[in-house]
């Protein structure tokens, strides 16, 4: 079999630079000279193109699927259906197995797949997918999450029933401190359904294979979690299907539940052929979860100097129609439901739930980013009743080291947060801005103000996120380690599932092996299942897991490395006080003993490493209690802003933040992954949302689905700290999560302050700005 054209291949790591350093990234040139190879750029003679028919009704029955004129068409290989799934007809993230591979008798969302078609040419396989006859019977979508909640057995989208996960958190007693409380204040929370809007769309392409098994070429987040669903769903065992991963255009969490993995593989088995898939735009809002929209109801009750005493807290998250990842999205909205903040009495009811609204699941956050906003926007409101300022009221009530979360468990490691926001709050502000050039004020250079009724405001937000997998996974991560001499000079390849999803670990990879073996030359290997499995790259913990899986791997070779050296120079010259450094291997006493590359010859060493994080546990099904956690990181923004008050036009000025990361790996991709964050909590705050009405999503385009651009993100001022973990490699804490979670109530605290209004839900948009309060 021919191998496919533009595939990923083994990716040299150039230039210098060990753990610490700004070292650039190998595919950065190629991205942005628009030479890099995405999955959708995959290509091979004599391939099909896959297309799938999908439902435009959010919820009906299916009598019946004609699919003849579809098989006549000339250029048309294959017409699949149910029917045609050659092995299990279910799958789902997590073990849920929930979602059929294609409709079998009914449709709970509006997108799902009925049918799929393989032709010669994608036009095409379009208008095959036209040609098929779906007799449906159209039924009344369930919508509201609230009413699912208030009726859970009647409003049920699957057998199960309505709710998916129900987690209550519990401590103290909330009656007791209610009736104790001075100041009481509550309020009612909104977050819209945001989209991870990443711009590679879904694709791929499947080769059948000479095992008769197939092999996939991917975008995704997790090769080995694919796999475990893929190939039951083709009848095929794990070691027939073989997956590599593809370049993907950016993820968020939106490529961990799979999309047309099992189709095109399916297509290809039928056919015989490489069938090719590729989403467009307006597909992929309907081929991927998104962010679960939330609506959420606080009450806090504190003493006259803002002290908390309880919190009474209900967070509904809206998870669509199946599963993903809602049951751990929940937990993670429950155990941060109340964020960083020192409250002796809490009473949480996390509820995720079934709806014929749009498949919700992994998304930037994960859970925290919506208890966020609340909690954040009611810190802010208890400050103002007490006549405390928004860093104050915050200071007050701030965790630090040995204080608890919700959920019991002691936080250990971060940055007093107290310090943090002291340290946000000495940062200078921006200066005003000339309202003389249109592009400083609300509306840009569209010109719809020129200055009039432009207020300006401050807002603060704080943000606590968990690390890694978390409620007893056992999560772990996968290396392999080669070490030898390739053309004279000591070469080492670094191969892991790892997914490199815009991130930089293929950076952060190389770092860690020149640091731990002292050579210059790295190269990484092409993600694939050719090695053990390396877990999602989500939940800010590749740099944590795949980088503790790699150091872990070199350190092993390394001591293979020194024993050899032992061999080579006898025990007078060659302690045990051995390291690597450029090239060579040294010893304190002795100073420089021999290079690398005398002491390997021709011997090759490699080692493989599996590294697991410390032991999480469940979170009780009642109290909520537990050590569910193995990470916690904190960021804190302020938000500059603009308003124009009567337009109801925002503005960001500036957007400042400390964040606490354990150890900077790279400053540069750090800076990015702060920066990157941060714009989506922007986008979330001001701009994004899939609009949905009657389980009918209404703008599912990038023409009106709006995301933030260069002139909507602006100048940043980063605070780095670091505070190791000792539990981390090399003492990190995972950083790319958190910065989304404490952007968005800044931004709508700094909106607040200029307008004077509640803005109670996000996104926030003019009307909000310019009712009357």
């Amino acid at each position: 079999m021919v191998a496919p054209l533009k595939s990923p291949g083994h990716v040299e790591a150039p230039g210098v630079g060990g753990v610490g350093a700004s070292t650039l990234r190998p595919d950065g040139t190629l991205k942005v000279a628009g030479e890099f190879a995405y999955a959708s750029d995959l290509w091979i003679d004599g391939m099909l193109w896959g297309a799938t028919l999908r439902s435009p009704h959010p919820r009906a029955l299916i009598h019946a699927i004609d699919i003849g004129a579809a098989v006549a068409m000339p250029g048309v290989r294959a017409v699949l259906t149910h029917e045609d799934v050659p092995g299990r007809k279910m799958f789902g993230i997590d073990h849920t197995e929930d979602q059929p591979v294609l409709a079998i008798d009914q449709v709970r969302h509006q997108g799902e797949p009925v049918a799929l078609v393989a032709a010669d040419h994608p036009e095409t396989a379009r208008r095959a997918l036209k040609a098929i006859t779906v007799e449906y019977e159209v039924l009344e979508p369930i919508t509201d999450p609230r009413a699912v909640i208030a009726d859970p057995d009647r409003l049920k989208v699957q057998d199960r029933g309505g709710i998916t996960r129900h987690q209550p958190v519990r401590v103290g007693d909330v009656a007791a401190a209610r009736a104790a409380a001075e100041v009481v204040v509550s309020s009612e929370y909104e977050v819209g359904i945001q989209d991870q809007a990443f711009l590679g769309p879904e694709a791929g392409l499947a080769i059948p294979s000479e095992d008769g098994g197939i092999d996939l070429y991917v975008s995704t987040q997790w090769i080995h979690n694919d796999l475990r669903q893929i190939a039951p769903c083709l009848g095929l065992a794990e070691d027939q299907v073989h997956m590599t991963l593809a370049g993907v255009g950016g993820a968020f969490g939106g490529r961990e539940d799979l999309s047309m993995q099992i189709h095109a593989g399916m297509l290809a088995l039928r056919t015989g052929k490489p069938v090719k898939m590729s989403y467009n735009r307006y597909e992929s809002f309907f081929g991927h979860v998104h962010r679960h929209p939330a609506h959420m109801r606080y009450e806090y009750g504190a003493t006259a100097d803002g002290r908390l005493l309880y919190a009474d807290v209900e967070i509904i998250l809206d998870g669509g129609a199946y599963t993903s990842s809602t049951i751990n999205v929940t937990g993670n909205a429950a155990s941060l439901g109340v964020g960083p903040y020192e409250i002796p009495n809490i009473s949480i009811d996390a509820y995720g739930v079934y709806t014929n609204n749009p498949p919700c699941g992994a998304m930037r956050g994960f859970g925290a980013v919506q208890a966020c906003f609340a909690y954040e926007s009611m810190m802010d409101k208890l400050g103002a009743a007490c006549g405390i300022g928004p860093v104050e009221i915050r200071r007050r009530n701030a965790v630090s080291q040995g204080s608890r979360l919700a959920t019991g468990q002691l936080i250990e490691a971060p940055a007093p947060l107290a310090e943090m926001l002291t340290r946000l709050e000495a940062t200078p502000m921006p200066p005003a801005l000339d309202p003389g050039d249109l592009r400083h004020l609300p509306g840009g250079v569209s010109q719809t103000t020129h200055g009039e009724g432009v207020v300006r405001g401050v807002g603060y937000g704080v943000g606590i996120k968990n690390i890694c997998f978390s409620e007893g996974f056992d999560d772990l991560s996968t290396a392999r380690v080669r070490l030898e001499v390739i053309g004279g000079e000591a070469t080492a390849l670094v191969h892991t599932a790892a997914a490199e999803v815009g991130q930089g670990l293929v950076t952060v990879q190389a770092q860690i092996a020149r640091t731990e073996l002292g050579v210059q030359r790295v190269t990484i290997a092409p993600a694939d299942d050719r090695v053990g499995d390396a877990g999602s790259s989500s939940a800010s913990r590749q740099s944590y897991m795949s980088g503790g899986a790699v150091k872990a791997a070199c350190e092993a070779v390394r001591a293979e490395l020194f024993a050899l050296a032992r061999q080579h120079l006898g025990t007078a010259r060659a302690t045990a006080d051995l390291h690597v450094a450029g090239g060579k291997i040294v010893s304190h006493a002795g100073g420089v003993l021999a290079t690398i590359e005398d002491i390997l010859g021709d011997t090759v060493l490699e080692e493989t490493r599996e590294y697991h994080h410390r032991r999480t546990e469940p979170m009780d099904p009642v109290t909520g209690q537990g050590d569910s956690h193995t990470q916690l990181a904190l960021c804190v923004h302020r938000a500059v802003v603009d308003v124009d008050v009567d337009l109801g036009l925002v503005k960001v000025v500036e957007l400042a933040a400390v964040q606490d990361v354990g150890k900077i790996l790279n400053r540069l991709s750090l800076e990015g992954q702060i920066h990157g964050g941060t714009a989506q909590g922007l986008g979330l705050a001001l701009m994004e949302e899939i609009v949905v009405s009657d389980g009918l999503v209404r703008n599912p385009s990038f023409t009106d689905y709006l995301i933030p651009t260069i002139l909507d993100m602006p100048p940043m001022r980063l605070d780095i700290l670091q505070n190791p973990d000792p539990e981390a490699p090399y003492g990190l804490r995972g950083a790319g999560e958190p910065p989304t979670l404490s952007s968005t109530p800044a931004i709508v605290a700094a909106v607040r302050d200029a307008t004077g209004q509640a803005l109670t839900r996000v996104p926030v948009r003019p009307e909000h700005i310019t009712r009357t309060p």
